[in-house]
């Protein structure tokens, strides 16, 4: 289904006549555009809604303007409609409930007295063609800026340093950074989320990211040495092969209808065969990506089901190392259950050492970035 056909059975299962979208990925899913100015809020300033004929947008006077003509410049061409309040009147929930009908039966993504509240995630799942087009430019544009600035780094470069260079490599392809980390190598082996610091990086670096545009989102990390750890690239070849066996048990689950749990299965053996049994309990193994850093993140029996064409992000870890890309998951007929499925990694250049890592219990092969050496 297309989005609005989603909507339209989403309307109808729940008996409802409108549904509204003010959360950013949610409105940023449902039109392409982006309705924040405040970041610190959960609410962007401008709401869609949809009541199985016309989206309609609302915004107050100050931002529908400017909103109409930069952030949905195919209004009138996809038939929207556009509803202006003025800002001192309402908030957005107050000019929401201002539109519906007195017997109109109502859901939103956010609190608004009187109507229902929708969780717009199983809505966003699988990805739309255009979704996917999107996706392959954002991935190659996030993995270009990360690995531009990390061919860069020195051993003395302070993670504040690093993270401010990633975000201004990003911004110029205008892509948005929810998420930088930058772990030095103490920090890196200390912690599963190095936040940056003014430590130094010092022998190695992890280098981490969850990018944003459009409301799609693309998850990757990075590996620099410097004067490495003998056990760096064992520990690095061991995450990596976690990674590849969760992607293949995502393979398969697509293709036989499995759950996340059934690949949450697969990386704790994974682990175990890899000679970190129980590694898996430091940290998240990552899970479906899209419209949030992380649609869902898997758990033992976790019963979301494996979707595709969807994208997804496993990001294990092994003691100060870590394997992380986004990567699509397409079937061949567009159907979960579908027989055959495809992987495509998405946040690649190509222009990155790989190595070639094989799934633990599968013939899934995938190539998987490298540490890289700048000693070289």
């Amino acid at each position: 289904m297309d989005k609005r056909e989603r909507l339209e059975s989403y309307l109808e299962s729940h008996e409802l006549d409108s549904v509204w979208f003010a959360r950013p990925n949610a409105f940023a899913w449902l039109t392409g555009g982006n309705n924040v100015v405040d970041r610190e809020t959960d609410a962007g300033v401008a709401a869609i809604g949809y009541d199985g004929t016309t989206l309609r947008l609302i915004a107050n006077n100050i931002e529908a303007e400017r909103i109409a003509a930069e952030e949905l410049p195919e209004l009138e061409r996809d038939g929207v409609s556009v509803e202006t309040f003025p800002w001192h009147a309402h908030s957005l929930g107050d000019a929401i409930t201002a539109q519906l009908d007195d017997d109109e039966e109502a859901a939103a993504d956010i609190e608004i007295p009187g109507l229902e509240r929708v969780d717009p995630t199983a809505l966003r799942q699988p990805l739309t063609e255009r979704d996917r087009e999107q996706y392959r430019t954002l991935g190659q544009e996030t993995a270009a800026a990360v690995e531009s600035v990390c061919r860069e780094l020195r051993a003395n470069d302070s993670e504040h340093e690093v993270a401010s260079a990633l975000r201004v490599a990003l911004s110029a392809r205008d892509i948005e950074a929810p998420v930088v980390l930058v772990g030095g190598a103490e920090r890196a082996q200390q912690y599963r989320h190095y936040t940056p610091t003014d430590a130094e990086l010092g022998d190695y670096a992890l280098v981490s990211v969850t990018t944003q545009r459009a409301g799609l989102h693309a998850s990757c990390t990075r590996t620099v040495a410097f004067d490495p750890p003998s056990w760096l690239e064992k520990r690095h070849e061991a995450a990596a092969r976690v990674e590849t066996t969760a992607l293949a048990a995502t393979q398969a689950a697509a293709s036989d209808s499995g759950t996340a749990g059934d690949v949450f299965a697969a990386i704790q053996d994974a682990y175990d065969a890899v000679g970190w049994d129980g590694e898996w309990e430091r940290h998240h193994q990552g899970g479906a990506a899209g419209f949030a850093g992380r649609e869902w993140i898997a758990t033992p029996d976790h019963e979301a089901p494996i979707t595709a064409p969807m994208a997804y992000a496993w990001n294990p870890t092994v003691e100060g190392a870590k394997s992380e890309d986004t990567v699509l998951v397409t079937a061949s007929d567009g159907q979960r259950g579908a027989a055959d499925t495809s992987v495509e990694p998405l946040t690649t250049t190509g222009n990155w050492p790989t190595t070639t890592v094989q799934a633990v219990d599968s013939d899934l092969e995938l190539e998987r970035p490298a540490v890289l050496d700048l000693e070289d």
